[in-house]
């Protein structure tokens, strides 16, 4: 009788992969079989599987969070905020909601309620300091806003002035801090409250209290938490803000108002009063704090950036604007970014097989010479690297400034006037110059690395069999050193179309990339979201590029060595 008692060692081939295989294939003919501790021997190679790959994974677990991390996160982060877009919503979150049913092909501005609501939004946001951001934000997509939000928000708080001075002159009661936290505070954390030390406890609303007064509670709601937690008070010694006594008042102006709570009498008789209050439109504030409120395109540019998603930034990326009728082209004198990526291709391109040019040769060169003279070579080629790339940058500069080292050799060879100096910096010429010169190594060690393994008896071969030195390095040289150029051209072309610092210090106004755009847009401007748009459909121009190299030359055939 057979024993079919064993271990995975026993069979045939060298990993749990192929013990598992032969596992099968003696359960399929005998029945299961057993491992050396009794269980199953197919459950046990799986267990040892499953152990190798967790190995595996250990191993290589640091350097996926690192790209995780420095790679992905960065990439996910660029797409979402170039279509991000919840800072209108979330500062104006009232006055978006009123825009709703109004229509900007109107020439009627919206309504007192909705300029009531942006009263409310725009005093909240004036006290978080987030008006100023939202201004910028719409200043992108229409000039002029970012100055017309800063002067309102210095001015809003004045609008509830009107409204204070009456209450507070129909009964001083008003000007008490206790008065509006027992109309308004839930009696519980008023009796916590009274005594405690600020901030005291957090700010619960009294039950009720948003129904008889919506509009106060709500605001007064925003005033307890705005000073508890930014200015570390209590709202039972801080005196109300002056938006809370607008609210109050268009609350006591609603029909058929009624009132039982806290400190009935003292609103009753404000009830009674607010009739005879002097009154001023909010719609009227606005204009006259800022006459932009009046212009309805400024209304249209909140209402179509409402969304808390947005296409504008892609849009404006190519040179065209989202706008209520749709979407539209930019006027001629306006469009920049389609010339710019363009010339961001063609330069790029025209690097790449400027470093071709020059880097087969060398590298050829370095292959076929004795190995000791190829090293010494070879430091000559690395030696950029040694030194900074501002620096290099800056010498590319002072050499072909008109009145630079090469101007001047060519004057006094004579080969040019010395009034007629040639203009070799701050445009294209300038730009593809330095960076040819910077990239040039990259092109460079990628071919030797491929003409080092290519066997020199191939080209004597050829050469026996009667073929010339054109047709030897043509049909039997060349063909071998192109997965070399495919890696070299790759490297030299993404390391192109994203290099900012040379062509802004050589590039001038025409030899400028659209990554300098991107740039400016990150630290000058603070644009990010059309920084993150130009950086997304750059990287989809690359990975186009690369899908386009991959099917005409294959990936495959490119090769380091």
């Amino acid at each position: 009788m057979t024993d079919r008692t064993t271990g995975p060692d026993q069979f045939t081939g060298a990993t749990p992969d192929n013990a598992l295989r032969d596992a099968d294939r003696a359960e399929e003919s005998a029945g299961p079989m057993l491992a050396a501790d009794g269980t199953p021997l197919k459950k046990s190679l799986n267990r040892a599987l499953r152990r190798q790959k967790l190995r595996a994974l250990m191993l290589i677990s640091p350097l996926l969070i690192f790209i995780l991390v420095a790679f992905i996160a960065p990439i996910a982060d660029m797409l979402f905020r170039s279509v991000e877009n919840q800072i209108v919503s979330n500062t104006l979150p009232r006055t978006v909601e009123a825009l709703e049913d109004w229509d900007p092909n109107e020439t009627e501005l919206p309504s007192e309620g909705t300029f009531r609501a942006l009263y409310v939004d725009m005093f909240l946001a004036a006290e978080r300091k987030l008006h100023t951001r939202l201004g910028t934000r719409l200043n992108y997509e229409y000039t002029g806003v970012s100055s017309q939000f800063r002067r309102t928000g210095r001015d809003v708080d004045d609008f509830g002035e009107l409204y204070e001075d009456q209450f507070n002159d129909l009964n001083p009661a008003w000007e008490d801090p206790m008065t509006w936290a027992r109309i308004l505070g839930d009696p519980d954390w008023l009796a916590e409250a009274e005594g405690a030390e600020a901030p005291g406890p957090d700010f619960v609303l009294r039950d009720g209290a948003e129904t008889a007064l919506p509009t106060t509670a709500e605001t007064y709601a925003a005033f307890a938490e705005y000073i508890q937690t930014e200015d570390d008070d209590s709202p039972t010694e801080e005196e109300p803000w002056t938006l809370i006594y607008t609210a109050l008042y268009w609350d006591l102006m609603r029909d058929g108002f009624a009132y039982s709570g806290p400190e009935s009498e003292l609103v009753n008789e404000a009830a009674a009063a607010v009739d005879g209050f002097e009154t001023v439109p909010m719609r009227d504030n606005f204009i006259e704090s800022d006459e932009g409120w009046g212009n309805p395109e400024v209304w249209a540019t909140i209402q179509t950036y409402a969304p808390n998603y947005t296409p504008g930034y892609f849009l404006n990326a190519v040179d065209a604007q989202l706008t209520p009728d749709g979407i539209e082209q930019r006027p001629e004198n306006e469009q920049i970014y389609w010339i710019l990526f363009k010339r961001t291709i063609f330069m790029s391109l025209t690097i790449t097989f400027s470093c071709i040019l020059l880097g087969y040769p060398v590298a050829w060169i370095l292959a076929n010479l004795p190995m000791r003279t190829a090293n010494l070579l070879m430091i000559l080629v690395l030696l950029p690297f040694w030194t900074s790339l501002l620096v290099r940058t800056s010498a590319w500069k002072v050499m072909l400034q008109q009145q630079g080292v090469i101007n001047d050799i060519l004057v006094w060879i004579g080969l040019v006037d010395d009034a007629n100096r040639l203009i070799m910096i701050n445009n294209q010429f300038g730009t593809i110059v330095a960076m040819t010169h910077i990239l040039l190594p990259f092109m460079i060690l990628p071919l030797y690395s491929v003409m080092a393994t290519i066997p020199p008896s191939y080209l004597r071969a050829a050469k026996s069999l009667g073929a010339t030195d054109w047709t030897a390095f043509w049909r039997v040289y060349f063909p071998q050193s192109v997965p070399g150029i495919g890696a070299g051209s790759i490297l030299v072309f993404i390391l192109a179309i994203g290099y900012y610092i040379t062509p802004e210090i050589v590039g001038g106004t025409t030899g400028t990339f659209i990554s300098n755009r991107i740039a400016y847009h990150i630290s000058s401007s603070l644009n990010w979201g059309l920084a993150a748009a130009l950086g997304s459909i750059l990287l989809g121009a690359v990975l186009i590029l690369y899908w386009a190299y991959d099917r005409i030359v294959g990936i495959d055939n490119v090769k380091l060595g």
